[in-house]
């Protein structure tokens, strides 16, 4: 996808986007991925690929674990020890992907520079048509920018940046920031079941949650059915966030459209993804 740079208007804007290889429902890799298999080619091993193109050594072998499982076939062949000490060496069907998705990419590039120069905010249009096309069975799908990244012994706390201004916040494990190549200022979209989410009361008294994200709007709309109701509230910059409640809570908290009301899950019911 393409990215945009609105505190430099004075240089021309740059658009870019990428190869994806899918098989069924499944991503199998996109720049990365066969640039890692590419790397692993030339140095003969998955250490060597990971180093060559800054990938952690464990996100490395996950990477090549979920190529070689949803090719369907082996990409990349490992050994250890023996009398050659071991090594690692691509398949022939490895190469013949390495080889396809660098024609494609170059016809790829071709076509965005053509695009970019005959349709008006192509930039802007091609990111959005990425994110509207996203499937998940999340209910809850929030754009943002990232705005921090707070680094722990185990897992990182990525902040993201509402367009109405909230915050939100993820737990996400050192591996998982690296393989979606989060940074400050990159894009994403935040993931969360309605199940996960709590509904609060915003009469005005501090709420005493242990959970991190508490983001204000007003009830847009109630579904109910014969044990849960379904409730929608629009956040200030017009994001709808939805809960599934039981009926009990419902009729408990007084809840009707129009009132303002407290949406609050965990951090680590946060799921972020990013546009290839």
């Amino acid at each position: 996808m393409t990215t945009d740079n609105n505190d430099a208007p004075q240089h021309a804007l740059q658009f870019g986007g990428s190869v994806w290889f899918r098989a069924g429902e499944q991503t199998l890799g996109g720049a990365q991925r066969i640039a890692l298999l590419a790397a692993i080619g030339e140095t003969g091993s998955i250490t060597g690929g990971a180093k060559a193109i800054g990938m952690s050594y464990k996100a490395a072998w996950d990477a090549v674990d979920a190529m070689n499982n949803l090719a369907g076939e082996a990409l990349v062949i490992r050994s250890t020890g023996g009398k050659g000490g071991g090594g690692t060496q691509l398949t022939p069907r490895a190469q013949a992907l390495i080889d396809t998705f660098r024609a494609v990419d170059r016809e790829h590039r071709l076509f965005l520079e053509r695009a970019g120069a005959a349709v008006a905010r192509f930039t802007d249009d091609w990111q959005l048509i990425g994110r509207i096309g996203l499937k998940t069975s999340a209910r809850n799908q929030l754009y943002g920018k990232v705005s921090a990244i707070r680094r722990g012994t185990i897992n990182d706390e990525i902040s993201l940046a509402l367009p109405g201004g909230e915050t939100l916040v993820a737990v996400l494990t050192h591996e998982s920031t690296e393989t979606l190549g989060l940074a400050v200022g990159a894009a994403a979209v935040a993931l969360i079941k309605a199940s996960s989410v709590m509904l609060v009361a915003d009469d005005g008294t501090p709420e005493r949650l242990s959970t991190r994200n508490r983001l204000r709007g007003t009830v847009s709309a109630v579904q109910r059915g014969a044990v849960n109701a379904e409730v929608s509230l629009t956040l200030a910059g017009g994001a709808v966030v939805t809960a599934v409640v039981t009926n009990d809570s419902l009729a408990e908290l007084g809840i009707g459209q129009g009132q303002p009301i407290v949406a609050a899950f965990k951090a680590s019911s946060v799921i972020l993804g990013v546009t290839a």
